[in-house]
């Protein structure tokens, strides 16, 4: 089998792939997705497909082994047309939950796949996404309990975790959320030698 190497420095994308049983090295692209996304976006690409290129960018960036498949992800969230990145702090990420409570956005997650230095493959999925109306006591006890981990979460929040008692719906796909769309990823490492048949 070819070997695996997850360009992402995501702690819930390397969970997933090891609880489907995978073995894979993690090497964290080098690419400034900062720059890139403003490029994507000057030039008019939608939010869906900015995750796309910058999880194809990822994954290109750590192309240089023969026999291996690497794997690129990223994630946008788009609200009215809108991104938004990461909080840098967590009085940031209690400003935009609150700012949030009963919004509905979607949460554009891409994944892409790299064999001989090129990427041959990619996969974009997209879930809709409700906040409920929850209280900002609640919120201060959350953002407590959880404080070290939500700065890193897209959204700020972990919806594998408590982070899901801050919705009230949910339309898409579970691993899609989570950060990699991981049915379509394994079927293309089953197709090219990446996984078992």
């Amino acid at each position: 089998m070819k070997a695996i190497v997850l360009a992402s420095s995501s702690h819930a994308r390397a969970a997933l792939l090891r609880g489907a049983g995978l073995t894979f090295r993690v090497d964290p692209p080098a690419v400034d997705e900062t720059v890139l996304k403003e490029g994507y976006l000057a030039d008019g690409v939608s939010a869906a497909m900015v995750a796309e290129r910058l999880a194809a960018a990822k994954a290109l960036d750590r192309a240089r082994e023969p026999e291996t498949l690497v794997i690129g992800a990223d994630q946008t969230l788009e609200i009215d047309g809108r991104l938004l990145d990461k909080t840098t702090s967590l009085k940031e990420t209690r400003a935009r939950l609150l700012g949030l409570r009963g919004v509905a956005f979607s949460l554009h997650c891409a994944v892409a796949g790299a064999d001989g230095g090129r990427v041959v493959w990619s996969h974009n999925e997209t879930a809709h996404l409700t906040f409920r109306d929850f209280s900002e006591s609640y919120l201060d006890d959350y953002l407590s309990r959880n404080a070290d981990t939500l700065c890193a979460s897209l959204g700020g929040f972990e919806f594998e975790g408590e982070g899901v008692q801050l919705f009230e719906q949910v339309d898409g796909d579970y691993f899609a959320i989570l950060g990699l769309p991981l049915l379509p990823l394994l079927a293309w490492l089953r197709r090219s030698g990446g996984a078992w048949l």
